[in-house]
């Protein structure tokens, strides 16, 4: 049937059971030295194919078509579905087996004239605007613009009125190459063009590089009836004034006849050839042409080449060598329908449980895409984890248009109705969720959680938790840590465990000290005391005057001056860790009622 012959255009081809179609469009249709049929075609990809920042780029052209071609307005879904209608053009060329294709598709250039709704009402036709560059990773309009201004329009000056004088000098506007009304006859012109001819063959004949050329008195005879001659001898009349006898003499002066010679006969044959070359490769795209062929020449230079080169009868004979070959060709191929089942059937009509990839899947699941819980057909969708299936008709829209006909969880959708998301719409799915999770436990070093309280102006963990994905930047983290802690070790040796007691103290009852101590479990500094119960301190009486001072606070004033700012920071941190830090390897630890004493009077250092 018609519907299985395929010509060169645009089609579907499938190289994957769960991906959705390539787009492609044949160039042409090839038979291998097998007998096989393979299809050069041109690449065109979906937004699922490029990048997000490609996709931001095209969401811009699209918002600034709208606003240009004023567009109607669209529904959430519409424009969700109308993006699996846009594709982009690229100049990629790929091979494919003709075995591949699963159908026909239509894409269209967008124009302004063009209503956007008007591709959704229509079966597997797509658009496109941009054209996408697989190795740069660009986006570029496929039609150029046109442009606007001073610059590029010329300024049109008001309508004379009936009767108004034009005092323009014309002379400044445009010059004069040939005046129609002037005293000579037509055969006296056409007289004139005959010996301008015979002036130019002369010319050639005296010219060695052209005797070379054109070794034949016939070759000669039709490179001087060119119309380069024929412009060069209008142009000598008109600057003599139409006076035959000055412009003869103008023809052949005192140094021998005038020889005008044009592009094709200033290109040597290798240029030629060059040319033909780069012709066959970039077709009429002179600019490359010029770049990578003939740089040499400029580019009115190559673009009047390729004019006259048209009139030869290389030209012709090449021409006549494409048609044959283009009609040994083959134009069109067979390809039947394919109805082999496909490996992501979940069940098969008419087949039992299990079969066709359905081993491991719950009743009651519903489509992905519509959310119906009634299919003929149902396949497998998405990671295998995730047990998502779709209908038949959801499927089929799948493969051809690369997307589902709703939103998706990962697109911000919900499932209407229930607020579920579409990716647990039941319990049992959400069971087999729980089971594929695995069980981790983070483990960090003592430096890390030190990290953690020294550095809080740069961690901001508050704001870093609000901001998942934004990155911490680790090193000046560290550098900043390793910083605290080389400033906190040069003055900590300073410090010396000092604790006085009094046997009295405010009317207190003598209170046991045996538990005041202070501990490093990271190597303490050698000039460190270590006092672990009162039998080893010499316990001076304190006056009245510092009852509340427990443990001398007069003494720890001295002690800490320079340095209790960092002291009491540290201090402060390592003891709401309940951790002891290698950055404060020196630190008192006071039980019994003597432990609420210290905490207290820390703060006041």
């Amino acid at each position: 049937s018609l519907r299985d012959l395929y010509r060169l255009y645009y089609v579907y081809f499938e190289n994957s059971s769960s991906n959705p179609y390539l787009i492609r469009r044949i160039e042409e249709l090839n038979k291998t030295a097998n007998g096989n049929v393979e299809a050069k075609v041109v690449c065109l990809f979906r937004r699922r194919d490029i990048s997000t920042n490609l996709n931001t780029l095209a969401d811009s052209n699209a918002r600034d078509f709208e606003e240009e071609s004023k567009q109607p307005s669209m529904s959430e879904q519409q424009k969700h579905q109308l993006k699996h209608r846009e594709l982009f053009l690229s100049r990629q060329f790929e091979s494919l087996p003709a075995t591949h294709i699963r159908g026909k598709c239509n894409v269209t250039l967008l124009n302004e004239t063009d209503v956007l709704t008007g591709y959704l009402e229509r079966e597997d036709c797509f658009f496109y605007s941009l054209v996408f560059d697989p190795v740069q990773k660009t986006l570029l309009a496929d039609q150029g613009e046109i442009r606007v201004g001073s610059k590029y329009q010329a300024e049109i000056p008001d309508k004379l009125a009936e009767g108004d004088l034009d005092n323009r000098v014309q002379e400044k506007l445009e010059t004069k190459v040939w005046d129609p009304n002037n005293q000579l006859k037509d055969p006296q012109i056409d007289q004139f063009l005959v010996v301008a001819r015979a002036v130019g063959t002369f010319a050639r004949a005296l010219d060695c590089s052209s005797s070379i050329r054109q070794p034949s008195l016939h070759m000669s005879a039709a490179a001087a009836s060119r119309d380069i001659t024929l412009f060069h001898a209008m142009d000598t009349l008109q600057k003599n004034g139409y006076d035959l006898a000055k412009a003869m003499s103008t023809l052949v002066p005192q140094g021998g006849p005038v020889l005008c010679r044009d592009e094709m006969e200033e290109w040597s044959a290798s240029e030629a050839m060059l040319f033909e070359e780069a012709l066959e490769k970039y077709g009429k795209d002179f600019n490359d042409i010029r770049q990578d062929f003939l740089p040499w020449k400029s580019l009115a230079s190559v673009v009047q080449f390729y004019y006259m080169w048209k009139t030869t009868d290389r030209y012709i004979q090449q021409k006549r060598l494409k048609a044959a070959e283009a009609d040994s060709k083959l134009k069109q191929v067979y390809i039947p329908t394919y109805t082999k089942p496909n490996p992501n059937q979940i069940n098969a009509p008419g087949s039992k449980p299990g079969m066709n990839g359905a081993t491991g899947y719950q009743k009651g699941l519903s489509c992905e895409s519509c959310h119906t819980a009634q299919s003929q057909q149902w396949y497998a969708w998405g990671p295998p984890n995730m047990q998502c299936r779709l209908c038949a008709s959801c499927w089929i829209y799948w493969k051809k248009y690369g997307g589902l006909k709703t939103p998706t969880q990962l697109e911000g959708a919900t499932r209407a109705g229930s607020g579920m998301s579409p990716f647990t719409s039941s319990a049992g799915r959400a069971k087999l969720l729980a089971k594929n999770r695995q069980t981790f436990i983070l483990q960090t070093t003592k430096l890390t959680r030190i990290a953690r309280r020294v550095c809080q102006d740069i961690l901001q963990s508050r704001r870093a938790a609000r901001r998942p994905y934004a990155s911490i930047n680790a090193n000046a983290v560290k550098a900043e840590c390793e910083y605290s802690v080389a400033s906190i070790q040069t003055f900590l040796p300073q410090f010396y465990a000092v604790a006085e007691m009094s046997n009295r103290v405010g009317g207190l009852s003598d209170v046991p000290v045996d538990h005041i101590h202070c501990q490093s479990m990271l190597n303490p500094p050698s000039s460190a005391v270590l006092l672990y119960s009162s039998s080893s301190v010499v316990s001076p009486q304190i006056p009245h005057a510092h009852h509340t001072h427990v443990l001398g606070m007069m003494t720890y004033r001295i002690l800490l001056h320079q340095h209790t700012p960092h002291f009491i920071a540290f201090y402060s941190q390592c003891y709401s860790l309940r951790v002891w830090c290698p950055a404060v390897p020196l630190l008192f630890l006071i039980t019994n009622p003597f432990n609420r004493v210290i905490e207290s009077k820390s703060c006041s250092f």
